[in-house]
């Protein structure tokens, strides 16, 4: 028979059950719902980027082109009459004075012949005066029919023939005084003299083609280099529609960079440029000037100049890194809105100023370019603009890119 204990705990412990299976159920329910409420991960913040505030500010636009010096008067030294070179009177190298004797030619024969004009000019003279005199007195005994009219005539042409023959015996003795001359050969300008082609005892002629030296006048120097002309044309414009303008009144101010990329002491400036394209480059010469009064500049050295061609006092850049370009070679930049919004916005950047691109169209002043943290921006997105320092306070300098791509506005 059962005892009373048993009996009594057997029919209690089903409710009991129940009751704990409802509790954990009902808990299983409760955190389902806490889940889904509760965040997967990390609060979501808003990305920060680095923009640039457009401000229009100047710019000045330089052109490199590179070309050869060239000496601003070159003169070969060259002999004008035949004969044997006895002295050479000038160091090699050295700078020489205009009217300097350079070479001495054997001058012998070329004073006998002097002397023999002088000689037969005097003769002619004495000769033209003993005609004047027998003139006279004729002219005188022909009014009294002291001689005849015949004899008066024949001394009135031994006159003029007499005074023919001073007037060429003067041109010989001229003649005979400038070959005399042309033995001592000068130097036509000033400057620095090169080597000699000759030595003492060596014979030359006024026809021979090598020249005894070359004088060069360095004390300015010539530049002459090209441009093309459809670069030509787009300056033109910029400065017909006032996009530019010029940077002096005397023309484009040009600056010198040497062989080793420093840069010459002295600026120069444009001369000319000249009227003809040439047919077979496409391509315009601009002549430049540069003093050289230390005689840094030598004539053959390959050099680069830097043109100041004009000055835009409202131009817009941008840092190059800001700057993205398609495959088509469209330029665009990302920019925030008003509404802190990002901005995919095309450009127009086809000129290069230091590190930074100049846009001609596509933004404006005011607008906010992202340069740093682009990575993070996608378009449309909200972000929290942060101002950065301009990186073009200072005029700035543009070096026209040739081969630059300009892209779509």
């Amino acid at each position: 028979m059962p005892s009373f204990s048993n009996a009594f705990s057997a029919p209690t412990r089903a409710p009991r059950f129940a009751i704990l299976v409802a509790a954990v159920a009902a808990a299983t329910l409760m955190l389902a719902a806490c889940g889904d409420n509760a965040p997967h991960g990390p609060p979501q913040t808003t990305p920060e980027v680095g923009v640039e505030t457009i401000k229009p500010h100047t710019v000045v636009s330089n052109t490199e082109l590179s070309g050869r010096l060239s000496a601003i008067r070159v003169a070969e030294v060259r002999p004008q009459v035949e004969g044997i070179v006895r002295k050479r009177l000038f160091t090699e190298g050295s700078q020489v004075a205009a009217g300097a004797v350079l070479y001495q030619i054997d001058a012998s024969s070329y004073q006998a012949t002097y002397d023999q004009a002088v000689g037969t000019l005097a003769k002619t003279v004495a000769t033209a005066n003993a005609a004047q005199t027998k003139a006279t007195r004729y002219a005188e005994l022909s009014k009294i029919q002291g001689v005849s009219r015949q004899d008066y005539d024949d001394a009135l042409a031994a006159l003029e023939e007499a005074k023919a023959d001073v007037v060429a015996d003067r041109a010989a003795l001229k003649t005979a005084a400038i070959n005399l001359g042309y033995t001592k050969v000068v130097a036509p300008i000033a400057g620095r003299i090169g080597k000699s082609s000759v030595t003492e005892g060596a014979l030359v002629t006024a026809e021979q083609t090598t020249a005894l030296a070359t004088v060069q006048a360095t004390s300015e120097m010539y530049l002459d280099v090209t441009r093309s002309s459809a670069d030509w044309l787009r300056l033109q414009k910029e400065f017909a529609s006032g996009q530019l303008q010029h940077a002096g009144a005397d023309g484009a101010v040009v600056h010198l960079l040497m062989e080793d990329g420093t840069a010459y002491a002295q600026p120069g400036k444009l001369l000319f440029s000249d009227i003809t394209v040439d047919a077979t480059t496409g391509s315009v010469t601009l002549r430049c000037v540069f003093p050289n009064p230390d005689g840094v500049l030598l004539p053959g050295m390959f050099v680069r100049a830097r043109l100041e061609e004009g000055v835009n006092h409202q131009a817009i850049t941008v840092p190059q890194l800001a700057v993205s370009r398609a495959s088509d070679g469209t330029a665009s930049v990302v920019t925030v809105g008003a509404d802190n919004k990002v901005v995919q916005t095309p450009v127009t950047a086809d000129t290069a100023s230091g590190s930074d691109w100049i846009i001609t169209s596509g933004l404006k002043a005011g607008d906010r370019v992202i340069v740093t943290g682009s990575q993070q921006a996608r378009t449309g997105a909200l972000v929290k603009p942060v101002e950065t320092p301009a990186t073009s306070a200072a005029p700035a300098t543009a070096d026209n890119a040739g081969d630059a791509s300009a892209a779509h506005s």
